[in-house]
């Protein structure tokens, strides 16, 4: 387990990971440590004045008109939590917690937020601990930020609602802070208000969505490499010559990761040596590195917005470096919201075409020779016509779930938040698409290694044969008469999602992008 440090400029995709996912430990660099002090004194400073400011000694949001006099102001930090944590529905996954808590961590840590030391100190000790708030998967409209969700957050390090412990168990906060000797902090001027204000939990969601995209990305190279290859069909179409008249760079990057698959494949090439032989393949064959190469310069914008984000100081007010407090709009998610459903609707596209291959290998009057189904003796074995309608299953719910949740907007709090991103709408069906398209691959490997197996007499790519003993050797079992294929299918996923795939031909192939 290594150490991320966080200092006052951002953090990177790789650190945002390491803690969400690999439970790496976290520190205050110096820096950070006397950017908080600095920006910390000019808010005091200014809580001392008779003149209202937002955020340090007035309401919030519709009720910024009331000054808020010293006597109160801790109530109000206090109060803002406690009324902000209304999420509802199903808890939220423990990694986009910790991305959410780090992500704001970033943000104070940065000095631009009046923020004492001593709290967010806390913040990463809560990491630390392994102590994970309880957040509901209902509340943020993705403007102010992630309010509900922050909130909820905010509220575990006053020592209030509910955590799970390490041991994942869910507990009362105040119990676990005691057990691990973390003291809840009181919340003075702006820190309750600055807990809250971000776009941490869709950004967070979006880091990871895109670590994961990228694994899926090179995988639906590979099953489209493969189904090609069932299919009898050319890999003529993947000459770079072809691509660089053309290049846009994903698509390149595509085509050379089938080549690099197919190569010395005995079963490219046959599809004018048929009865009725073929001038080209099908578009979903063909155009496999167009479709594949467009999502991943998709991707690539993503990636560029998201590491901007990530070197951002988000939240409202905001200390500047001249000591002015001042009120802004960059809580606003819509750049990241945009991307999160570009990244939804690339998905499923590339799910749709890896479902329409699937669909070709299965059909007797399509395939070119295979079985009907890939049945062991069709009509008393039904083959794979079911987990091709589970196929279809998902990648129908990746077309609804592709609907941009971006381009709406629900005004809220007495017309003062008047324009939303629902930003978080759109990470958290992100979420459920990228799971979606690892099955809707895994089906499609499935498919195409039985499909190649069933070749008798024709010699697979070296990277194939490595991809189909790999499967096996996973449990995933080949041609035969009809078994319960739940198991399978559920194995075939875990094999894709753990980048097994990718790992299994990557010594015959050379690195894939």
């Amino acid at each position: 387990m290594h150490t991320v440090v966080v200092g006052t400029s951002g953090t990177t995709a790789e650190d945002v990971i390491a803690v969400a996912r690999e439970g790496a430990r976290i520190e205050l660099s110096e820096e950070a440590v006397a950017a908080l002090a600095a920006a910390r004194g000019i808010v005091d400073a200014l809580a001392a004045k008779p003149e209202p400011v937002y955020g340090v000694s007035t309401g919030f949001g519709a009720l910024a008109s009331r000054h808020i006099s010293p006597e109160l102001r801790a109530q109000l930090q206090r109060n803002i939590v406690r009324s902000h944590a209304a999420g509802m529905g199903p808890r939220v996954e423990r990694e986009v917690v910790r991305a959410l808590m780090f992500l704001r961590l970033k943000t104070v840590a940065s000095g631009h937020t009046g923020v004492r030391p001593e709290v967010a100190q806390t913040m990463a000790d809560v990491l630390n601990a392994g102590i994970t708030p309880v957040v509901h998967e209902y509340g943020s409209l993705g403007c102010s930020g992630d309010l509900a969700p922050l909130s909820h957050c905010a509220l575990t390090l006053m020592g209030e609602g509910d955590a799970e412990g390490p041991d994942g168990t869910v507990r009362p906060a105040g119990e676990l802070l005691a057990e691990h000797g973390i003291a809840p902090v009181v919340l003075r001027e702006k820190e309750g208000l600055a807990l809250l204000n971000g776009t941490d939990g869709m950004l967070g969601m979006l880091v990871m969505a895109l670590a994961d995209l990228q694994r899926l990305y090179t995988t639906a190279d590979i099953t489209a490499a493969l189904s090609l290859e069932a299919l009898l069909g050319t890999d003529k179409v993947l000459a770079p010559e072809l691509h660089a008249i053309r290049p846009h760079p994903g698509q390149g990057t595509a085509a050379a990761n089938m080549s690099a698959v197919l190569k010395g494949s005995g079963l490219t090439g046959h599809f004018q040596e048929e009865e009725a032989p073929r001038v080209q393949d099908a578009y979903s064959v063909r155009c496999a590195p167009q479709v594949a190469g467009a999502g991943r310069d998709t991707l690539a914008h993503a990636r560029l917005v998201a590491d901007r984000e990530l070197a951002s100081a988000v939240d409202n007010p905001v200390v500047l470096p001249d000591g002015r407090v001042e009120s802004n709009g960059n809580f606003h998610g819509a750049p990241v919201a945009y991307v999160l459903d570009f990244l939804a609707i690339a998905a499923a596209d590339l799910g749709s075409i890896a479902e329409r291959r699937t669909d070709r290998l299965l059909d007797k009057n399509r395939s070119h020779g295979l079985p009907p189904f890939l049945a062991d003796d069709a009509g008393v074995d039904s083959g794979l016509m079911i987990a091709q309608y589970t196929q279809a299953a998902l990648v129908s719910e990746m077309k609804r779930l592709a609907v941009p949740a971006s381009a709406d907007s629900i005004p809220s709090s007495a017309m003062q938040e008047d324009h939303v991103s629902m930003g978080w709408s759109a990470a958290r069906k992100l979420r459920s698409a990228v799971a979606n398209l690892g099955r809707i691959l895994a089906v499609e490997l499935y498919a195409a290694t039985r499909a190649i197996e069933l070749r008798r007499g024709l010699t697979p790519a070296p990277a194939s044969q490595a991809a189909i003993e790999a499967l096996r050797a996973a449990g995933v079992e080949g041609p035969g008469p009809d078994r319960f294929l739940a198991p399978d299918l559920e194995a075939a996923d875990a094999f894709v999602k753990a980048g097994k795939l990718i790992a299994a031909v990557e010594p015959v192939t050379g690195p894939l992008a």
